[in-house]
């Protein structure tokens, strides 16, 4: 079992980070008070494969004292399960934030302006930021850098993956490109089965047209290239924070060709790991 205890500074990331961390495979649990976090953990640990992995948000909402998660902490510490995770920004940062979504700081009841409270939160979260395991100063990170961050310090290759979906679709140029592509390649250059007599009724997923634009080393040639390069770019655009890329395979009426090759290549990505999702567009037109 994996406990993250997620905190920080109001306005500095929180709830995006645990948005995150669910796309992760964390189960997360939102505005916990300190006492009732290791009950909760006795509850993790006799439950089921579901919470093997838990994030829990505890910020200046749920706390007199963030001094009061320290015996906690030490607890779950000294078993291996826990860490502490703080997000941080400058106070510039966070004021601007609280101004664009006008949303009301958690201190602003005593204090008497949104810089005073940002700057109070700071100074009493200062003992809580001195035992995190990881500090994320988010001042000049993207959402997607973030996203990065957060796949470098909690995540796998696998979890990688699973946080993006690879939508693989067939389509035919003379009815337009797909607008949401990514990617988009094009395999007019094969040798068309429409021109074969027996093959023009029938689709790029029956047997007989997948073999006969299989049976050229072009195809295959290409087919080598096409997967080195995703193997290659797939991890970095997962990396990058990507959570759905669209990968769209064109020929001319996307009934034959590039559905064979889609069907093909939706195989290959599914082999690297990721979710993937198969479209042919136009094969029925």
């Amino acid at each position: 079992m994996e406990i993250l205890i997620i905190s920080g500074l109001s306005g500095a990331g929180k709830s995006r980070a645990a948005s995150f961390l669910e796309d992760m495979g964390f189960y997360i649990v939102d505005n916990m008070p300190a006492a009732m976090i290791l009950k909760f953990a006795e509850f993790c640990a006799g439950g089921s494969q579901r919470y093997d992995k838990v994030a829990l948000v505890y910020d200046v909402r749920t706390s007199n004292s963030p001094t009061e998660l320290f015996d906690v902490l030490d607890t779950l510490k000294h078993s291996g399960v826990c860490s502490l995770l703080f997000l941080e920004a400058e106070p510039e940062t966070i004021i601007k934030r609280y101004k664009e979504t006008r949303r009301r700081h958690p201190l602003m009841k005593q204090a008497d302006s949104l810089e005073r409270a940002v700057l109070e939160e700071k100074d009493m979260m200062a003992p809580l930021r001195q035992r995190a395991d990881y500090i994320i100063d988010t001042t000049h990170l993207s959402t997607a850098q973030l996203r990065g961050e957060l796949l470098r310090n909690f995540g796998s290759g696998a979890a990688e993956k699973e946080g993006m979906t690879v939508s693989v679709t067939s389509f035919g140029f003379k009815h337009g490109l797909p607008m949401e592509a990514d990617l988009v390649f094009d395999v007019r250059f094969m040798p068309n089965p429409y021109y074969i007599q027996e093959l023009r009724e029938k689709t790029g997923l029956d047997r007989a047209v997948s073999d006969y634009v299989f049976s050229f080393q072009q195809t295959h040639d290409y087919m080598a290239k096409l997967r080195d390069l995703l193997a290659f770019t797939l991890p970095l655009y997962a990396e990058e924070g990507k959570t759905e890329l669209v990968i769209a395979i064109g020929c001319t009426g996307g009934h034959h060709r590039s559905v064979a090759v889609t069907h093909a290549l939706a195989a290959d990505i599914r082999d690297l790991g990721y979710r993937v999702r198969e479209n042919h567009r136009d094969m029925n037109r």
